[in-house]
């Protein structure tokens, strides 16, 4: 199939999610055409892999560049000139409603297109009641939706009064690259006294509650020596900075900014934490469980559905700093304990969310859009 991917290509689940999965579909054969403003943080080159860059408008009578006008263009022009099967957009907005120009400006031809919800365009109604009717009408308008977990699924129904099916199709990972690789140099470059490593990864964003992080390690710290790594970097970066040097734990947490090749990282890992208010599924700690380390997140949206209370982590409240950090003490304490569920995170990911069994569920989705396309009258 030839395909065109839209996303947000930001420092984020979504994108990430995205771009993995242009990856894996390039890797079974499938053309895929990345279109978007900027190429997105992970895309590597590929044979099969082509990115569409979108020139926004300069033009003085817009206030505002007509980002949503001017990707609908390009997903036209990506269509006729590559012959595309079909659209694949992350995000009802704006990407939907560019879709749906596309797609009338298409015709007669055929260009369907599907919808992979991730959580925030809740948020944004959320925020904003105002973007309710052009949300629910880009999913309706939508050749097929996908939500990311039962979760979002149930609150997307809930909040837009959704009547169409919807598929559940989980995010993934690639389990031959997220796996544990023994690094001793760059564990030693972090903890060279052997010390246990912490670990988190997001994008800083007010929501993944990073300042919880090191309120967390902070108390770990006062019962043993231990070391944080943070990986990323948005607006709450300054917050987590002024936490750190408050707590004097300056010496003890890497904070290394947006990274590429996370599972070289997380796979020197000895715990991850995922303290986020909300997360639709949790993409961070199923990479870190690829790698073998277990989670301690929190008991919110999707998160249940990845991790394993007691089995290969814990979850806590949103905001329960305390119940983290006695959880958090209680693995590193016990080496044996920390291996033990690394190991079931491990075999947990394998059996529930590698791209080599998730990847055909999309495969198979896109074939019964296209057939519904055909029987349509494409």
């Amino acid at each position: 199939m030839k395909i065109g991917i839209t996303c947000y290509p930001t420092y984020g689940g979504s994108g990430v999610v995205a771009t993995e999965l242009g990856t894996e579909l390039a890797a079974r054969g499938h053309e895929v055409h990345f279109i978007s403003y900027a190429p997105p943080v992970r895309l590597a080159a590929n044979d099969r892999i082509t990115f569409h860059e979108v020139e926004v408008s300069n033009y003085p009578l817009f206030d505002h560049a007509p980002y949503a006008l001017t990707l609908s263009v390009k997903m036209l022009e990506v269509a006729e000139s590559a012959r595309l099967d079909l659209l694949h957009v992350h995000y009802a907005i704006p990407h939907s409603v560019s879709a749906i120009l596309a797609r009338s400006m298409a015709a007669p031809r055929r260009l369907p297109f599907i919808t992979t919800l991730h959580g925030t365009d809740i948020t944004l109604v959320g925020n904003d009641r105002s973007f309710l009717p052009i949300t629910r009408f880009s999913i309706e308008q939508s050749d097929g939706v996908t939500c990311i977990s039962n979760y979002l699924k149930n609150k997307t129904i809930e909040v837009f009064d959704i009547k169409r099916p919807i598929e559940v199709i989980p995010n993934f990972v690639n389990c031959d690259i997220y796996c544990r690789k023994d690094d001793p140099a760059l564990r030693a470059r972090w903890a060279p006294s052997g010390e246990p490593i912490l670990m988190h990864l997001s994008n800083f964003r007010p929501v993944k509650r990073v300042t919880d992080v090191v309120e967390i390690f902070d108390l770990v710290r006062s019962k043993m020596a231990a070391k944080l790594v943070l990986m990323g970097d948005g607006p709450d970066r300054g917050a987590v900075e002024w936490t750190i040097r408050r707590k004097g734990l300056t010496k003890d947490v890497f904070l290394l900014g947006k990274q590429d090749r996370v599972y070289e990282k997380l796979g020197v890992a000895d715990l991850f934490l995922l303290p986020s208010d909300l997360e639709a599924f949790g993409l961070a700690a199923l990479e870190a469980m690829a790698c073998e380390v277990p989670v301690i997140g929190t008991n919110v949206g999707g998160m249940p559905d990845v991790v394993q209370h007691g089995a290969d982590g814990y979850l806590v409240e949103p905001r329960d700093v305390g119940s983290a950090g006695r959880f958090a003490i209680e693995i590193l304490s016990r080496a044996d304990r920390g291996r033990e569920m690394g190991q079931r995170a491990r075999e947990d990911a394998r059996r529930r969310f590698c791209a080599e069994d998730v990847i055909p569920h999309y495969e198979a989705y896109y074939r019964r859009v296209l057939e519904t396309a055909v029987s349509a009258g494409a």
